[in-house]
This record gives C-alpha cells, structure tokens and sequence, in this order.
C-alpha cells in the first residue's frame, strides 16, 4: 500500500506541474527545480546541525542519548516473556 505524499496524488501532481509550466514556462523549470533542490538541502542541514548540537551538548553534559533504543530492547524483551507465558495457553484452546 503507497501513501499518498501530502495527500496529493498522480493527477493532482500533474495538474500542479502543468500550471507551472504554463506560468513559467518550460524553460524556467530547471530554475526552479535547482531552486527547491538547493532549499531543501539547506533544511535538510540545518536539521542535521540542530540534531549534532543536541546530541554534543547531551553527551558533554553526561546524558543518555540512546534512549529509545533501550525502550525498544526493554519493549523487546517483554514482548517475548509475553509470548513465552501465553505460547502454552494458545496452544492449548
């Protein structure tokens, strides 16, 4: 099953790229396009930027940055006694 990206589909992607190429023309597509490349690698790091800030400041301040990798072993590790526990009763119904 694909999720639709941002709740637009084919058709609606293709009507949106068919307005702007008859705004802007077919030539100020590569423009454009280089445009919202060089955007979205900006965003792109200064997320990473923002995400190595806070993880030196949490290792220079002695904090535990892992976190959700051990909720999910611990999460693990109860889902399988779970099972080990109601494997016999499961069989038996």
């Amino acid at each position: 099953m694909m999720l639709p990206f941002l709740f637009i589909g084919g058709p609606e992607i293709f009507i949106v790229l068919l307005f702007v190429v008859v705004f802007f023309g077919a030539d100020k597509l590569p423009e454009i396009a280089r445009g919202l490349g060089k955007g979205m690698r900006q965003v792109k790091d200064a997320t990473n930027d923002i995400k190595r800030e806070i993880n030196d400041s949490a290792k220079n301040h002695g904090l535990d940055t892992d976190i959700a990798s051990d909720i999910n072993k611990e999460v693990n590790e109860v889902k399988e006694n779970i099972e080990d526990l109601t494997g016999p009763i499961k069989r038996n119904m």
